[in-house]
């Protein structure tokens, strides 16, 4: 595993505080990355409501051209952002910690496509079917216990759930099926 991208997984009940923390690093980040940012979206656990959750701020951001990461990574260069490989296509992945632990996490993406990612399908389902929050957190607290320090095999655990609300939420809109790790 990528030492960068090694982290301590630990999960907590919802704070409601996550969305006003997204806001603030919404307007940060887009008075630093303006004009390539042309929508900024919070994802991820901490986007849906009574849902526990790693204590990272999930951040999608959609640019009309996805340039160079160097690009990004010299404007993000003095927020505390740092870019971490990870072999994803078609998007860049920035980091952001304090005091040695994960606050945030960035993905630029290109803006074709961008709402009818699995992340937003997830996102939106989750919140508008409370009743799945119930059980995805129980799973994620028997997972993070089980992978405490392996965030892959962690978030490897989690597909079978993640797959299942993601096959209703495509039904639901009707969208073609398709595997989450595509």
């Amino acid at each position: 595993m990528d030492a960068q991208n090694h982290y301590l997984v630990h999960v907590i009940p919802y704070r409601s505080d996550w969305s006003l923390e997204f806001e603030k690093e919404k307007e940060r980040l887009l008075g630093i990355l303006a004009p390539h940012v042309v929508a900024i979206e919070h994802t991820g656990s901490t986007s849906i409501p009574n849902q526990e959750a790693k204590p990272i701020i999930d951040i999608f951001a959609a640019v009309h051209t996805l340039l160079n990461e160097q690009v990004y990574e010299n404007l993000l260069i003095h927020s505390g952002y740092r870019y971490i490989e990870t072999g994803m296509t078609g998007r860049h992945f920035f980091a952001k910690e304090y005091a040695g632990a994960r606050t945030h996490h960035l993905h630029i993406l290109p803006l074709e496509g961008f709402y009818e990612r699995k992340e937003f399908l997830f996102r939106d389902y989750l919140r508008a079917h409370p009743e799945f929050v119930k059980e995805y957190g129980e799973l994620k607290r028997m997972l993070a216990e089980q992978y405490d320090s392996d965030p892959d095999g962690y978030t490897r655990a989690k597909t079978a759930f993640i797959q299942r609300v993601d096959d209703l939420a495509r039904t639901e809109r009707g969208l073609p099926l398709q595997n989450v790790w595509e």
